[in-house]
């Protein structure tokens, strides 16, 4: 089944975007197949280190694909991770013990000074050093000492859309090879994100909604909420829409109150204890009458106001990330689109950032 999202006729305003979104299922299919065994070799490597602590190091859209694997390594191998912060190193020359400490960093790029100097710095402190990089020439592959290639392909768009959904299979399978796993549950991902993408006029129809919102609230738990940053990150750089990411318990402690019957609240209810969780917040969205938009199965989009039925039927609640984003990624190209902007080229922005 071949997916074009949308037909690309000459400079269209966002032809870019559109054409890498529509590449992902084959990106996935291209990671299971010709990723997967080098991803297990370095997994099988750094397992035999024995890391006692992981650390991720990340930015923007990277820092979200971070996060998800920070619940991945938490809940199924157990192990203690947390998200670097990365001027402690570099702007304040701290120089903590990280023996025994995996320091993943995820960069699309691999060129941002500030992932470059702070891996650097890890490694000489003693941690086991691993890139996740699109990019395997770059100075980041080249300071850690394991490298894994999401295998992406270039990315010219500004939004990072498939360098994110690669760099969650990949995260994925990573972690999947640290405990031994063969990473079986993503073997349905390329199909279903197939069937997401295509599904392009519905997504047309619910962006209407949201043209002229002046701001949005985001929302999930647990493998969820990396969803809801990463959705709120992509609609702020396209179509300039403020849009505030919250994990739905931090929600109820006092962002609550801004949530009212004209701002729409988009919620991601992951299928599994994620979206379990995420229900108390559901009610108390309805009990406010919000316009509650839900990305999730059937039976949650029907109890709110506007929904994106995801074909979680079947799939592993951790890797129902990677199809989370596929609508989300569409609504910010056509509410952009609607808006009568280019989601191509947001201003102010460039592809490598050079943080410090």
């Amino acid at each position: 089944m071949s997916v074009t999202y949308p037909a690309d006729e000459g400079e269209l305003p966002g032809r870019i975007m559109s054409g890498e979104m529509a590449e992902q299922p084959g990106m996935l299919r291209r990671i299971l197949a010709e990723g997967a065994p080098a991803i297990r070799a370095v997994a099988s490597e750094v397992a035999a280190r024995n890391p006692r602590f992981v650390l991720l190091t990340a930015r923007g859209t990277s820092d979200n694909a971070a996060l998800y694997a920070k619940y991945l390594i938490e809940i199924t191998l157990g192990l203690p991770c947390g998200l670097a912060s990365m001027s402690t190193t570099t702007a304040y020359g701290a120089k903590p013990d990280l023996r025994d400490v995996l320091v993943i960093t995820v960069s699309q790029s691999g060129g941002s000074p500030d992932l470059v100097a702070s891996t650097k710095a890890a490694r000489e402190a003693g941690a086991v050093t691993l890139a996740v990089t699109n990019n395997p020439d770059s100075p980041l592959a080249a300071v850690s000492e394991y490298h894994i290639d999401i295998l992406a392909g270039p990315e010219k768009a500004l939004p990072a859309t498939k360098t994110y959904t690669a760099s969650l299979l990949s995260l994925y399978l990573f972690v999947e090879g640290l405990r031994g796993g063969d990473g079986a549950a993503a073997a349905i991902l390329p199909e279903l994100a197939e069937a997401v993408l295509a599904r392009k006029d519905e997504v047309k129809a619910l962006a209407s909604r949201y043209r002229f919102a002046e701001r949005m609230v985001i929302t999930s738990r647990g493998y969820g909420y990396p969803t809801a940053k990463e959705a709120a990150l992509k609609l702020m750089e396209t179509s300039y829409i403020p849009a505030l990411s919250y994990s739905g318990a931090d929600l109820l402690h006092g962002p609550l109150a801004m949530v009212d019957n004209i701002s729409p609240v988009i919620a991601v209810v992951t299928d599994g204890r994620g979206g379990e969780a995420l229900q108390p917040v559901l009610d108390r969205l309805r009990g406010r009458g919000a316009d509650l938009f839900v990305v999730g199965p059937k039976a949650q989009v029907r109890a709110a106001s506007a929904g994106f039925v995801l074909p979680t039927a079947g799939v592993a609640e951790e890797v129902q990330p990677i199809l989370e984003i596929l609508p989300l990624q569409m609504l910010a190209y056509e509410v952009t689109i609607a808006r009568g902007q280019d989601p191509d080229a947001p201003r102010a922005l460039a592809k490598v950032t050079e943080t410090h």
